[in-house]
């Protein structure tokens, strides 16, 4: 579903990705981990569209959306949601969904599986977005991504500061998206057991570099844990 081959980006005169290459696949996840500034939000703004790239190719399916637009890549079937979620505080967490909509035809409903994935959403429809919590808001979020239906979804970070009962619901959402198969999942995280329960395939991230890969049910023979400690 995505292939980035040769990766390079800089922030002045910083390179902070350097020559990144990796696959995710239909009906899995794949989880990039690494510690804190090594690259993984700059990668995955990449894939999105919302940071530039100075070589190497990004393609999404059978096009190559190096040089695409953030909203373009949307109607291609890339759903982002980015670190710290980003809803709109004052609009309702139906007006939220409905703004995940844009790429899809007019008329279109929100996908009541979204409120059968996240219930408190449907609780909450004509609530503000700012009167959530931490944790619903990330699954508004979630939500507002999974309206567009997309065929990639992209997830910055998506236990960051967020209670334990509601990182179990998040892990069986993804859990169940995966299984479905329809769908390939970009899960950028720092929380290793959560990545460690979901990943099919990993991949670390090091000054920018990548420095392992592989599947996910080997990601403790490997070491990855020990690569995210200091």
């Amino acid at each position: 579903m995505l292939t980035v081959s040769g990766l390079n980006q800089y922030y002045g005169g910083s390179h902070t990705l350097r020559d990144v290459a990796f696959e995710v696949p239909t009906g899995g996840v794949t989880a990039i981990l690494g510690r804190n500034g090594v690259g993984k939000t700059t990668l995955l703004k990449c894939v999105a569209g919302l940071l530039p790239v100075r070589s190497g190719s990004i393609r999404f399916g059978d096009t190559d959306v190096t040089r695409l637009r953030p909203y373009e890549r949307a109607r291609l079937g890339l759903g982002y949601v980015p670190q710290g979620r980003e809803i709109f505080p004052r609009l309702t967490v139906e007006e939220n969904l409905r703004l995940g909509l844009a790429p899809r035809p007019r008329g279109t409903a929100i996908p009541e599986r979204i409120y059968e994935m996240f219930p408190v959403l449907a609780d909450m429809r004509q609530r503000r977005g700012g009167d959530l919590s931490g944790g619903q808001q990330q699954q508004l979020a979630i939500g507002r991504a999974l309206a567009a239906a997309p065929r990639l979804l992209v997830l910055d970070e998506p236990t960051e500061g967020i209670q334990p009962s509601i990182i179990k619901d998040i892990e069986r959402a993804i859990r169940r998206l995966a299984a479905e198969g329809e769908m390939a999942i970009l899960l950028v995280e720092q929380y290793y057991d959560f990545a460690r329960s979901l990943a099919d395939r990993y991949v670390v991230l090091s000054r920018g570099e990548v420095i392992k890969a592989g599947r996910g049910e080997d990601m403790d023979r490997d070491g990855v844990r020990d690569c995210l400690t200091v």
